[in-house]
């Protein structure tokens, strides 16, 4: 099958596809500020509870391998609004978790199905000329990071709603309950949220056709021929990766930070989210400059802003300074470090957008699945880090990371090779890329 072009496809609002990125990824970071109150309401330590934050990197990532490759396969809009259905089963399901085993088995369904968030992202490059790829990318891109930013914004002041008496004789055998622990509403209203966002979707979204016909064994076969020639993706795959694993060592431990050395609850582990969302800002900016200056450029600026950030994260901590410095250098690191991360997501997915126009979901996968991989190492790194060496471990661990990342870029790819496969019937791009 023939992949359409731009302008046979059906045009979806770019700010519905940017919303549709905050609502789908928030569910997976609204347990970064609460895991003080989850270790809480298990009696567990934090070297176990924060293992619920990896657990939801890890279904995020089982996810983007099983479920985005149908974003070339299926009706886009049909597939998606199934998905988010799925996100708010899950979101209640993890709000009624009983223990600690049952929230992380919760969160890796839950990770596993808000995946839909990069069944959209391919979405926007269509919508657009090639010329304004980096743009329409830097508008979705922008609504992802503010839904991971003010999630944890989101998280940490609700749950300090006081209980609630809750009547449900249908769902459960005493027929009414008391919600007692703070986090659950988190959860429970953010599975209302993503409903009325289901009704919506349904009213506004145009049907997407799919742009290939493809047996899905066909599609998974293919993520490995994408991957094995296509240099430039393994090598944004790989600095995505590292990136992001330094990213979630900060958010991570972040909640554990405030508790341990300033007395501060999740409200305030939240409110850092908020402060964070500045850094979106730069997701337009960082995408026109890649259609401009280049995405090496882009990705130049985006590793020194990381690096920066952690020294100045780092040196905060070590220094005698009153209570308000501390703070003021906390709140400059985040905005640094959230600029860096999102610089160097735009320009690795602008790249890679690039290669093989009708294979973008598939492109969008391997890069996904390898990026939160990343985060989910980053977060178990994270924990081990703070468990032995607090925050001087977890800022040296992101450090070491970011360094690696800088290696590879350095190393890596100077000009990207566009997609030309040879015209033998036999090439691996032909035969399995297309139909």
């Amino acid at each position: 099958m023939t992949p359409q072009s731009n302008s046979s496809t059906p045009r979806a609002p770019l700010n519905l596809l940017g919303l549709a990125c905050a609502i789908g990824v928030s569910t997976i970071y609204f347990n970064q500020p609460l895991l003080v109150e989850m270790g809480k309401t298990y009696g567990a330590p934090a070297g176990r509870v924060m293992y619920v934050a990896g657990a939801t990197q890890v279904g995020y990532a089982l996810g983007l391998l099983l479920f985005v490759p149908l974003g070339d396969l299926l009706e886009r809009r049909a597939l998606m609004m199934r998905m988010y259905a799925a996100v708010v089963v899950a979101l209640l399901l993890v709000s009624l978790a009983p223990t600690l085993a049952w929230l992380i088995a919760g969160s890796v369904v839950l990770g596993v199905v808000a995946s839909v968030t990069h069944i959209v992202v391919p979405i926007a490059p269509d919508m657009v000329p090639e010329k304004a790829r980096g743009r329409a990318i830097g508008t979705v891109m922008m609504g992802l990071l503010l839904g991971i930013l003010l999630a944890r914004t989101f998280a940490g002041w609700v749950s300090h709603i006081p209980a609630l008496f809750v009547y449900a004789p249908r769902l459960f055998p005493k027929g009414a309950f008391w919600v007692t622990d703070g986090w659950r509403y988190v959860f429970i209203i953010a599975a209302l949220a993503n409903a009325a966002f289901l009704l919506l979707l349904g009213r506004v979204m145009p049907r997407l056709p799919p742009k290939q016909e493809m047996r899905y064994s066909d599609a998974m076969r293919s993520l490995w021929t994408l991957f094995r020639t296509q240099p430039l993706l393994r090598e944004s795959s790989l600095i995505g990766a590292l990136v992001f694993a330094s990213f979630s060592c900060f958010w991570t431990t972040l909640a554990y930070l405030l508790s341990s050395h300033y007395g501060l609850g999740p409200g305030i582990a939240g409110s850092f989210g908020l402060v964070g969302a500045a850094g979106a800002l730069a997701a337009p900016i960082a995408g026109r400059q890649a259609d401009k200056l280049g995405t090496r450029w882009v990705l130049n600026v985006a590793i020194s802003l990381l690096a920066f950030s952690y020294v100045l994260l780092w040196a905060g901590e070590r220094s005698s300074l009153p209570f308000a410095l501390h703070i003021a250098i906390l709140v400059v690191g985040v905005i640094v470090l959230d600029i860096g991360a999102q610089m160097a997501q735009i320009s690795n997915q602008t790249r890679i957008f690039g290669l093989v126009p009708s294979a973008r979901s598939r492109l969008n996968t391997v890069y996904m699945t390898i990026y939160f991989s990343g985060a989910a190492a980053g977060s178990a790194l994270a924990t081990v880090a703070w468990a032995h060496w607090r925050w001087n471990g977890v800022c040296g661990l992101a450090l070491a990371l970011i360094s690696l990342a800088g290696l590879c870029h350095a190393l890596g790819t100077r000009t990207p090779v566009p997609f030309n496969p040879d015209s033998r019937s036999d090439h691996p791009l032909n035969t399995v890329l297309e139909a």
